[in-house]
């Protein structure tokens, strides 16, 4: 059974619920590549290659026609037209209590759907043997994992992905990496930024010449006598 039948949502409506405006532009931008209906260019950008096809939803069509010109992805949210079709399609969903005024956000309630239904289509693990639709409702449900894990090349000609994502880990400094053994002194510092005028618990951290620190701040905080 189509998965999107079953949930009773089309894959943008889905989209739109978990991934907002973006989500649901990303999910239309995959319907029309796997239907031929449009092609990367230079700069990341995408551009409609021929005739609308059949059996396109109103979203999708508005979505192509956009790209009747070249457009990134970034800009194809930001279009107009674009706009006005996510607004429309916004109404049917608060109509089912789904969306809250007034930012138009997921309730409590759309969340708990889309945490069901992920968790009933889980990401799939191969490329192969999947349908059209069953790819949509991955991107749907799943998002850039889902883009990095069915259609890794595509979405990322398409600036749906970046390039070099991070992992889920993040770093525990901001800004260039210091020295490792650096590194580790700062973190038993509890510092947790590392810049120009970055404070750990005993004062400002300094670094001179091969990396070497320096702590200024009160004297009794750098163990020096007071007097």
């Amino acid at each position: 059974m189509d998965g999107a039948t079953e949930i009773g949502w089309e894959p943008h409506e889905i989209a739109l619920l978990n991934g907002g405006p973006r989500g649901a532009v990303t999910v239309a931008v995959v319907a029309l590549h796997l239907k031929g209906a449009l092609e990367t260019g230079p700069r990341r950008t995408l551009c409609a290659t021929g005739p609308e096809p059949e059996g396109l939803g109103p979203f999708e069509g508005t979505v192509l026609d956009c790209l009747r010109e070249p457009l990134t992805a970034r800009e194809l949210v930001r279009h107009s037209d674009v706009r006005l079709a996510v607004a429309l399609a916004r109404i049917p969903l608060a109509d089912e209590g789904l969306l809250r005024y007034p930012r138009l956000g997921p309730t409590r309630g759309a969340r708990r759907r889309v945490e069901f239904w992920r968790a009933r289509h889980p990401l799939p693990t191969v490329r192969h043997g999947l349908s059209d639709e069953d790819t949509l409702l991955a991107v749907a449900l799943h998002g850039d994992a889902a883009l990095r894990m069915l259609l890794p090349r595509f979405a990322l000609r398409a600036g749906l992905t970046a390039p070099g994502a991070p992992a889920d880990r993040g770093p525990l400094l901001a800004g260039p990496r210091p020295f490792p053994a650096v590194a580790r002194r700062v973190r038993g510092l509890g510092l947790r930024r590392l810049g120009r005028g970055a404070r750990g618990p005993f004062g400002r951290l300094r670094f001179g010449r091969r990396g070497r620190r320096g702590l200024t701040g009160p004297a009794h905080a750098r163990g020096r006598p007071v007097g």
